[in-house]
């Protein structure tokens, strides 16, 4: 026999997870979220929760909002508590600042920053800004709900819509090989064989097959969506079932040593001057024009004396075809240079190990396409309805602002004993992108553009406009479209009726 629930949520990242926390909070108990790991394990980087992600985390569920919101200050204390005494200003007795990220030019004259510390971000929008990792980040969510109801290995294979049993057939599989992400995957290709798959050692075992039956079913399941393939086949929509390159790639050295004393020395008293993290980027262009075209580099000190960074640059997919190792640090000194980079800098990156520096293409679900968000009784949310590279920072934050909606449009449907109106479904899908869908659009639009820092007013304007959003006015949208919603499908009904 097969387990039926009112509510699947197929990938327990960030977002399928704050979905399912925001039913339970709203009172909906017979959900289930599957994840295709074949173990929760600490996987990914850190990232950045902004004011949107955590106002829209709050009113999610403010238990799980205080809970990351500690995990967060926590991997924070911690981070600062391993920097290398030798490089921590603390120990110079300067005077006590509020941290920074600090954006220079070629000069190494600052030309911006932004405040990273909790307390200026709620200063300035009410709420403020929290680092957390990727997987302390999943486990905080996670231990929010109960450990039955999330469950990994159920690596989805296949959806099928039942029609008129008012049901969505999932088929799993258990214990199969996961291949890395073609979508969000760091490669080298030299030393590819070695982090493919995180469980090829199962890969020869006969994998276990389930099928799970649901009234809704969230896809939550990132970039590189299994569901969002399948529901698009066979539609007008087919040709977006996968994401689109978006233009930009990143090159990614995590240390390089050996580096020469003096080198060290300019690197020191040009462009870190004690900051730990900075930004590097030509702030030679007018504010009306395409910064997009110019490289930006990340370039962060490491303990003994270490370097390391991070370059984002907009690169034909070609150009990283087939390549690794040396040719990958030929590609970076090429961009550097053609972009008038600092001798220092591209010195620095001559010196990159071979088998140290990885590249990775972002891509990106346009949304500017009007590709649906919904299809019958699945519904896409994060990466999987608007995948997009992560310049902004708005990724995981974006997603939990879909969480929010989602979980109270699910529970107007379960409160109004809608499931088995198809209509009202239909309905509650879209207002829910059309709550989401012209904010996302202008997302990926800065995220795509890039802001030049020398135009402040663009980023006051994009700064009001994402993190000083009232959320109590979005949610009185979300109930106010819902009863509309209601009406229209009652009407539809009454219609069909007679």
């Amino acid at each position: 026999m097969i387990d039926t629930y009112d509510i699947v949520v197929v990938g327990a990242g960030p977002v399928g997870l704050a979905t399912a926390i925001g039913l339970q909070q709203r009172g909906i108990s017979n959900f289930l979220v599957l994840d295709q790991t074949r173990a929760f394990r600490r996987v990914g980087q850190v990232i950045d929760l902004l004011p949107n992600g955590l106002k829209a985390l709050n009113h999610i569920a403010p238990s799980a909002y205080e809970a990351v919101k500690k995990t967060g200050m926590e991997f924070l204390q911690k981070a600062q508590a391993n920097q290398n005494p030798e490089t921590t200003i603390s120990k110079q007795k300067l005077p006590k600042t509020s941290p920074q990220w600090v954006v220079k030019n070629f000069k190494g004259e600052q030309i911006h920053s932004f405040p990273i510390s909790y307390e200026d971000w709620f200063k300035d929008y009410g709420e403020g800004r929290v680092s957390i990792s990727w997987y302390d980040l999943q486990t905080t969510l996670r231990n929010q709900l109960p450990v039955e109801q999330v469950k990994a290995n159920h690596r989805c294979i296949n959806v099928v819509d039942e029609g008129n049993t008012g049901y969505v057939r999932l088929d799993f599989v258990s214990d199969a090989a996961i291949e890395a992400n073609p979508y969000a995957h760091w490669s080298n290709r030299q030393n590819d064989q070695d982090t493919v798959s995180f469980n090829s050692e199962h890969s020869g075992q006969q994998f276990q097959k389930k099928s799970i039956r649901a009234r809704l079913v969230v896809a939550a399941d990132g970039i590189n969506s299994t569901i969002r393939r399948i529901v698009y086949n066979d539609s007008p929509y087919s040709g977006l079932a996968r994401p689109d390159y978006s233009g930009f790639a990143a090159l990614f050295c995590m240390k390089i040593t050996d580096i020469p004393p003096e080198l060290s020395t300019e690197l020191e008293n040009k462009f870190f001057q004690q900051e730990r993290i900075l930004t590097i980027t030509n702030d030679q262009i007018s504010e009306d024009s395409a910064s997009m075209e110019s490289p930006r580099m990340l370039l962060f000190r490491r303990p003994n004396a270490q370097f390391g960074y991070l370059i984002h640059l907009p690169l034909n997919q070609e150009e990283l075809t087939e390549k690794s190792g040396s040719a990958l640090i030929a590609l970076a000194l090429r961009e550097l240079e053609n972009a008038n980079f600092p001798k220092a800098l591209t010195q620095l990156v001559a010196l990159s190990p071979p088998v140290k520096i990885k590249s990775r293409p972002y891509y990106i679900h346009r949304v500017e396409t009007l590709s649906p968000w919904s299809s019958g009784r699945v519904i896409l949310v994060g990466d999987a309805a608007h995948g997009m590279p992560p310049f902004m920072a708005q990724g995981a934050n974006q997603g939990l602002e879909d969480a929010l909606v989602v979980a109270t449009m699910i529970a107007n449907i379960v409160q109004k004993n809608n499931l088995d109106n198809i209509q009202a479904i239909a309905n509650a899908c879209l207002n829910y992108e059309s709550l989401r869908r012209p904010l996302m659009e202008k997302i990926q639009q800065a995220t795509l553009n890039r802001i030049p820092y020398s135009n402040k007013q663009a980023w006051h304007d994009y700064q009001q406009l994402v993190y000083c959003r009232n959320f109590e006015q979005l949610l009185e949208q979300c109930n106010h479209l819902a009863v509309s919603s209601q009406q229209s499908a009652v009407s539809s009904q009454t219609k069909a009726d007679s």
